[in-house]
């Protein structure tokens, strides 16, 4: 599966399999009303619960519904068309890249090696997990990678990276709970440099109970990639758990703020009944998302696309017809 390269038939059978869930529970229901020729009024109040209860947000489930008010459509394939249409529209306005890696054309420059890619998210998102499918997928593509233990606020956050690098085989550069997490981040630069690796990922503490302390120490880091690769970090992937639903706008305020992210990866969305979070966040954030994983293995993650991700959830047109 191409992580990095697009979109494939993979990672869309992928996505429409993480998605199943919430197209059963919450879009599911907007498939059944397209199965009418009429629509009703009772059919616009029915999709407005059901965005609202799918995480999509108010504020952007009355705008969605509103465009598609004004292109006045007359049949339940119209609507569904114009709904689809105005979804993707959200996602797409989005997609536009902020960092130096992902999003870019397929023959953009990469900066200067190492790649460096800090990972920030709360405890539980499953942010050192998504450190260790990067680095898999990186790996397909031929790229040594290096790992920094950065969340040195919990000891079990260094052993199940250590663990993720054991069983992929990559290094993991880390020192003792309670370290200084802009050191381990120079150690793995310095390492990744001077044994050749191509990418480096920085794992970083998710603790929002102090915002203020955060902030600090994630601005050191950023201080201490920028001395030494004479750039900021070329992607900071922000990790949010999709099941978290309005939470996870909160969290991503907070980091937005303290950690200038520039992409987001949608977690656990195969646990979830509500996928609707995506859309909140690329309105009001503007944050691409660029992976959503899909399973519980170190393969399941796939490349968001903005078209599949609506088909996805709002069904087959073709099997709700018949």
């Amino acid at each position: 599966m191409r992580l990095f390269g697009g979109r494939s038939k993979e990672s869309e059978a992928a996505t429409d399999q993480a998605l199943e869930r919430t197209r059963r529970s919450f879009f599911g229901r907007v498939a059944g009303l397209f199965t009418s020729s009429d629509i009703t009024e009772e059919t616009w109040e029915s999709l407005e619960e059901v965005l609202i209860g799918a995480d999509a947000g108010v504020q952007t489930a009355l705008e969605v519904l509103d465009r598609v008010r004004a292109r006045r459509p007359r049949r339940s394939d119209e609507l569904r068309t114009m709904l689809a249409e105005e979804l993707t529209a959200i996602l797409q306005a989005a997609s536009a890249p902020r960092g130096r890696l992902w999003g870019l054309p397929a023959d953009a420059p990469e900066p200067e090696r190492p790649l460096i890619v800090l990972v920030v998210g709360v405890n539980g998102s499953g942010k050192t997990t998504a450190i260790g499918r990067l680095a898999h997928a990186y790996q397909q593509e031929g790229r040594r990678v290096m790992a920094a233990a950065g969340d040195t606020f919990r000891a079990a956050a260094i052993d199940q990276l250590q663990e993720w690098g054991r069983r992929l085989d990559f290094d993991v550069v880390a020192q003792g709970p309670g370290a200084d997490p802009a050191a381990v981040a120079y150690d793995a630069i310095e390492a990744a440099r001077a044994r050749g690796h191509d990418v480096v990922l920085i794992d970083t503490a998710g603790r929002l109970q102090n915002k203020q302390n955060l902030m600090d120490e994630l601005s050191k880091v950023r201080r201490v990639i920028e001395r030494h690769v004479d750039r900021g970090p070329d992607e900071v992937l922000l990790v949010l758990d999709a099941s978290t639903g309005q939470n996870g706008l909160s969290q991503a305020q907070a980091f937005a703020e303290s950690a200038q992210v520039t992409s987001v990866m949608l977690t656990k969305l195969d646990g979830t009944a509500k996928g609707g979070i995506v859309f909140a966040i690329a309105r009001e954030f503007g944050l691409p998302v660029r992976f959503v994983g899909t399973g519980q293995r170190e393969g399941d993650l796939a490349p968001f696309d903005p078209d599949t991700f609506v088909q996805s959830l709002l069904g087959d047109p073709a099997a709700t017809e018949a």
